[in-house]
């Protein structure tokens, strides 16, 4: 299912290189913490769609409104991830769950699971790379951001 999420994905952003690096990344990242952090499967299965399909509300604000914005991503990404989802079958209690996490990848105040955590962490490793942040930025940002072990191990190695 991943899989097919995977390329479902790169089928919607064809050609947009940059998201589709973006999005592998994220899920690379998220991926990882989320197995040395040892979460239960079906968190890490959902955590994993929501990393894929995060970004997904980027492509219809552009087309939209012309922007790109972590607030359009949060409001348009959720039903756009859910048609998708739907179209490859997955279950709609894992959909609600993807809704949600998309729903909140940036609002870094209200994070009250690891699942949310380890879905900010990661992007956050990503923007903060792909931005070009500096060493101190990225690290004081994190340490208002970064509750993984993982996640902290990771930006100190990057940054």
């Amino acid at each position: 299912m991943i899989n097919k999420l995977f390329i479902s994905m790169t089928d919607y952003f064809k050609s947009d290189q940059k998201r589709i690096n973006h999005f592998v990344k994220v899920h690379s990242f998220a991926k990882l913490i989320g197995e040395r952090e040892n979460i239960d499967e079906k968190s890490l299965f959902t955590l994993e769609c929501a990393a894929l399909t995060h970004d997904i509300g980027i492509k219809k604000g552009e087309e939209l409104y012309s922007r790109n914005d972590g607030k359009i991503q949060e409001q348009l990404g959720p039903d756009e991830a859910e048609k998708m989802m739907k179209k490859l079958n997955f279950h709609q209690d894992v959909i609600d769950r993807v809704k949600f996490l998309i729903a909140n990848h940036h609002t870094y105040k209200s994070i009250d699971s690891i699942d949310l955590q380890i879905l900010v962490e990661a992007d956050f490793l990503v923007n903060a790379c792909e931005d070009n942040l500096s060493r101190e930025t990225a690290v004081n940002l994190g340490e208002k951001v970064f509750k993984t072990n993982t996640g902290k191990q990771l930006l100190e190695n990057l940054f």
